[in-house]
Parts: structure tokens; C-alpha cells; sequence
């Protein structure tokens, strides 16, 4: 006798905190903030296009930094604190690694390094300043440190 049941997939758990990066044009938007923030230190400042690199690098470092790595759950309450002991870093593409949003998100402090780095010539106290910021970054989004709290920092009470 036939099957007179369709055989369903479950949806797929989807986060209302992270789901957002999955919509087209997000990378483009994160570059195109980043750049126009350049603009901004730029003009506002007056100091020059490598300190501007080293400024937004820095504060894109603090600021990714606390909301990525630092920060947990979600502003959410439909999700039930399901997700109240993961930062958005753990909770990105449901946990899974080296998936493309991580792998541009990893990219991005890197590269900003480099060019913060060139458009300074590699000066004190510039240069040790944007190797601790890309340092920081790359190992806190390292798949070994899933879900790790160094020190027990950030942990659950």
C-alpha cells in the first residue's frame, strides 16, 4: 500500500540572534561600515589615513569583541534561555565551524591588520597595538576555543 504520509524535514532551529547575518548583503554592509568609519576618524580627526586604520581597527576590535566573544544569550525571550550560556560567536551558524560566515568574520580583523599595519609603516607603538587587537580576535574565534572560557573568565556562575 502507498506511503500516506508526507515525509517532512523539521525545520532547522533558527535563531532570531544570529539569523540576520544570513541575509544577502551583510558582508558588503560590514565592509562598507567599516570603510565609511575610516571616513569618519578621518575627517573628524585630522590625523593621518594609518592612524585613522589603527583607530577603526581598535575599536572594531573592543566592539566585536564584547558583542561576539564576551556577551551572552540573546535579547530574545522566545528561545526559552536556551541560549543564555553562548556568547553569538557559539551561536553562529548553530555552532557548526569553519562554515562561510565564520571564515569571513575571521578574515575581516585580519585584514584590517594588514592594513592598519602597512598604512603605518610598521611604527611603535601602532604596530603592537594592532597585533594584540588581530591576536585577540583570531584565537577567540579559533574551533578549539568553542565554548571555552580561559581562566574561567566569563563562565556560568
Amino acid at each position: 500500500m502507498a506511503n500516506l504520509y508526507v515525509q517532512a524535514v523539521p525545520p532547522t532551529d533558527l535563531n532570531r540572534n544570529t539569523e540576520w547575518f544570513m541575509y544577502p548583503g551583510v558582508w558588503t554592509t560590514y565592509i562598507l561600515i567599516l570603510f565609511f568609519a575610516w571616513l569618519v576618524v578621518l575627517s573628524v580627526t585630522g590625523c593621518s589615513p594609518g592612524m585613522a586604520w589603527t583607530t577603526v581597527n581598535l575599536c572594531h576590535a573592543l566592539i566585536t569583541y564584547h558583542f561576539f566573544h564576551w556577551k551572552k544569550g540573546t535579547p530574545f525571550a522566545d528561545d526559552q534561555g536556551i541560549y543564555n550560556r553562548l556568547t553569538w560567536w557559539e551561536q553562529i551558524d548553530s555552532g557548526k565551524q569553519l562554515t562561510r560566515n565564520r571564515k569571513f568574520l575571521t578574515v575581516v580583523p585580519v585584514v584590517l591588520y594588514l592594513i592598519a599595519s602597512h598604512t603605518t609603516d610598521y611604527q611603535n607603538p601602532m604596530l603592537f597595538l594592532n597585533t594584540l587587537a588581530v591576536f585577540v580576535l583570531v584565537i577567540a574565534k579559533f574551533p578549539h576555543m568553542h565554548k571555552v572560557r580561559i581562566f574561567g573568565i566569563n563562565a556560568e556562575e
